[in-house]
């Protein structure tokens, strides 16, 4: 079932966008050599919790994890892209990083992701990596709006990738949002123009591009039973936002807002 939000709800909806960007942005700004997984973890908890919003992965436990996830945020290193679980290890220069975070605030959630370097080594390819996600993502958000197909967006997503060389995996990708984290519809990374579920006013979609340097293929890590990581052990990078359909286009909620105190 494909849920379609109320006006009312999709203003709810903005204030939890906003209080995502808010955090990821700061997050990114306390980022260091030396900084620990594990401290950004309890950085996102208790930003969340002072917000009165709920962590919509701590109790998370679909099919494909290994029990409840059990923290506030994803932390992907290097060749880890998804689902990263927060572990005990020491942020390093030159270090690929990648939040994701998706939080609950009066009963609607919203979901992003940014990929960026840390401290002062920066290898053109990871950038070159980063980027593409990022343009993947304003491609696919630039032409949504009412009328638009779901295959259009995916499409967007795909050609941008693609250009750049990037191989797609299609096992994961962006998917409806609302009451809660994961609903339908699915959006692939790969589409056709004018295929798929027309896209309404009121609908939340996070789309999430993301790829591998080398490969397609995924493994998961063994360890925790969770963080899925390129099967070659090349770096990855994975952009994604909460956005909302409406009679005129589309506006993306999880941006930081300009009074955010990024430190």
């Amino acid at each position: 079932m494909i849920e379609i939000l109320t006006p009312a709800e999709v203003a709810r909806a903005k204030v939890t966008g906003r209080l995502v960007g808010d955090i990821l942005h700061t997050l990114r700004a306390r980022c260091r050599v030396g900084t620990n997984l594990l401290e950004i973890d309890q950085w996102a908890r208790a930003m969340i919790l002072d917000a009165g919003a709920t962590s919509c992965y701590v109790d998370y436990a679909p099919s494909f994890g290994h029990g409840p996830f059990g923290h506030y945020i994803c932390t992907a290193v290097n060749d880890a892209v998804l689902h990263g679980m927060p572990r005990d290890y020491r942020l390093a220069d030159g270090d690929l990083l990648t939040l994701d975070l998706a939080v609950k605030k009066d009963g609607i959630a919203a979901d992003a992701a940014i990929s960026f370097i840390v401290g002062s080594t920066r290898a053109p390819e990871d950038v070159a990596m980063i980027t593409a996600t990022e343009q993947a993502l304003a491609a696919a958000i630039a032409i949504a709006g009412p009328g638009v197909r779901l295959g259009d967006l995916s499409h967007a997503i795909e050609d941008v990738l693609s250009g750049a060389g990037y191989l797609i995996n299609t096992e994961f990708g962006g998917h409806g949002i609302g009451s809660t984290m994961h609903q339908d519809p699915h959006v692939s990374n790969v589409g056709r123009p004018g295929r798929g579920y027309k896209l309404r006013p009121g609908l939340l979609l996070a789309l999430e591009p993301w790829v591998m340097a080398d490969t397609d293929r995924l493994i998961t890590d063994p360890d925790d039973g969770w963080t899925l990581r390129s099967a070659t052990g090349a770096r990855t990078a994975h952009s994604e936002h909460t956005i909302a359909i409406t009679d005129h286009g589309a506006e993306v909620l999880t941006l930081p807002g300009e009074n955010c105190d990024c430190s």
